[in-house]
């Protein structure tokens, strides 16, 4: 009688590297979309991970985000990136409203040696699709952003980097950072320069679900203001 065999599919640096910085991408549109960074009009509905997800028509966002996960791809398949936090503003006061972490661990032998790891696509997709929905359902445990967020409307895009290196991104309403935190012996991209590391002081935190391919594990957490009426 024959034996079912539950099948793991191989998983390189490389390959690894492609899914995690394809997920910060869409990770990042449902970020600026599901927290009112840029109006519902400014999306379009596409499926990804099974699920229904909105990515922004912008093109020179798009551009941005491009470049962003290209070099995310980069610094994962040679081990030097530890995290990556997209950070909303205010536009009155600059002052950091929202961190979303992204903490990244490296299976260091994977980059030493080119050994591979295995794992099903699917448990990695099933991973992935409880963070998306929990970045969907935000509105239910975040504040509002009521106040205006920083930038100008069609301002210039501008990418920075964080040892922490940053990347900025102007838009309608606010203005969204990216921070990469690397090793420090990194060569510094021409487009991205050295931040500070953007906090918040006394945050709210709330823990998000993981995904882990083997070879690259991401944890991933929001911290955001506390209002001043909460804390009365």
């Amino acid at each position: 009688m024959a034996s079912k065999t539950a099948t793991k599919d191989v998983i390189t640096l490389k390959g690894s590297a492609a899914i995690v910085s394809e997920f910060f991408g869409y990770a990042a549109n449902s970020i600026l979309y599901n927290r009112g960074v840029y109006p519902e009009e400014c999306f379009v509905k596409v499926k990804k991970y099974g699920l229904p997800m909105l990515l922004i028509e912008d093109d020179a966002v798009k551009a941005f985000l491009a470049c962003l996960t290209s070099q995310i791809s980069e610094w994962l398949e040679s081990g030097k990136l530890q995290r990556v936090v997209l950070v909303i503003m205010s536009k009155a006061s600059s002052e950091v409203l929202e961190r979303w972490n992204f903490n990244i661990e490296t299976d260091n032998e994977v980059v030493e040696k080119g050994v591979s790891r295995a794992k099903s696509d699917k448990e990695i997709m099933r991973e992935i699709q409880a963070i998306m929905r929990q970045i969907a359902s935000s509105i239910t445990y975040l504040p509002c952003l009521d106040e205006p967020c920083k930038g100008k409307e069609n301002a210039s895009l501008s990418l920075s980097l964080s040892l922490s290196l940053f990347m900025c991104c102007p838009f309608v309403s606010g203005v969204f950072d990216v921070l990469a935190y690397t090793d420090t012996d990194l060569e510094i991209p021409v487009t991205w320069m050295e931040s500070d590391a953007k906090l918040i002081l006394n945050p709210q935190m709330v823990k998000l679900h993981s995904f882990d391919t083997k070879i690259h594990k991401v944890d991933t957490l929001v911290s955001y203001k506390n209002d001043e009426w909460d804390e009365q």
